[in-house]
């Protein structure tokens, strides 16, 4: 057995777990997804040959070979949160503070994972977090100085650097008692529905274009601008509507989930304002973010 192939992202979900006795928990507080952690500790028991943790439906305890290696794996472990608080220190980072601007599904469903993550690297550095509904306003805030970083729909405006973050794809969110459920829809199927659309910038921009590739016409009912009035009135057989599926989740019970004729996709990049003179706190939440493959963005569905 080779001891540097151990690495120590399994030794942090190993005692995390071990600590709280429940995946789910240790899970929240390392900014994971339970199946990253899970995967961590069975990787860490394939490589050293032994069991560590016990499973059960009242959660996770050490074996007797895991808790004297758990001993083990907390001193490895402590030297490096001083040789992080130490380069923290010479970088600035024992304080600051980070100013974030998105939209609500981005907000919802993908910061509260970056920010138990950058939390618990950088507790001292206070990160403040403003929604808003057009990506318009969130590149001006940039702009302007009220933001350090934003989060906008690709293209953004050349005066920004992005980078990439994710793809969110468009469902399309049936009322109760649709026939279909997660399927691809033709653009017949489409078309028999009165058809329950976002008003808001981001979306329109880019989604009216491609319903004009319809084969068949399409019904435009209603034109709403918030999400959940658009998932009410699903719900209430009013139509069919269009979203992004972050936008959509949760998705109210009843309502179904189908995928579009053809796919289409928004793209969702970090974005901060070009030649600014950025505190090193904001490029320690740049980094966090571009550990996005740890991450599980999927929202259950």
């Amino acid at each position: 057995m080779n001891p540097y192939k151990i690495k120590i992202s399994q030794l942090r979900a190993f005692v995390k777990v071990a600590e709280r006795g429940n995946f789910g928990t240790a899970a929240i507080e390392l900014g994971m997804s339970q199946s990253s952690v899970s995967h961590a500790i069975a990787t860490l028991e394939e490589e050293l040959g032994v069991i560590l943790l016990s499973r059960s439906r009242r959660g996770a305890n050490l074996t007797s070979v895991g808790e004297r290696i758990f001993v083990h794996a907390k001193a490895v472990l402590a030297p490096l949160a001083d040789i992080v608080a130490e380069a923290n220190q010479a970088r600035g980072l024992q304080g600051g503070s980070v100013r974030i601007v998105a939209f609500r599904s981005i907000a919802t469903h993908v910061l509260p994972k970056v920010l138990v993550r950058f939390q618990s690297y950088f507790p001292n550095i206070k990160v403040t977090l403003q929604e808003y509904e057009e990506p318009a306003d969130i590149e001006q805030a940039l702009r302007q100085g009220k933001a350090d970083i934003g989060f906008v729909q690709s293209p953004a405006c050349k005066d920004l650097n992005t980078f990439e973050l994710l793809r969110d794809e468009y469902v399309v969110l049936l009322p109760p008692g649709a026939p279909w459920e997660n399927k691809q829809l033709t653009w017949q199927e489409l078309a028999s529905y009165p058809l329950i659309l976002s008003t808001t910038k981001g979306c329109s921009k880019l989604f009216r274009p491609y319903l004009q590739r319809s084969e068949v016409p399409l019904k435009i009912a209603y034109e709403i601008r918030e999400d959940s009035t658009i998932l009410s009135m699903v719900s209430q057989g009013l139509g069919a509507a269009i979203l992004p599926r972050l936008a959509a989740e949760p998705i109210p019970k009843g309502i179904k989930m189908c995928f579009l004729p053809v796919p289409l996709q928004r793209v969702v990049e970090v974005a901060t304002l070009q030649n600014a003179n950025h505190p090193p706190a904001v490029f320690a939440f740049l980094d966090v973010l571009k550990q996005a493959s740890d991450f599980d963005w999927q929202v259950a569905g």
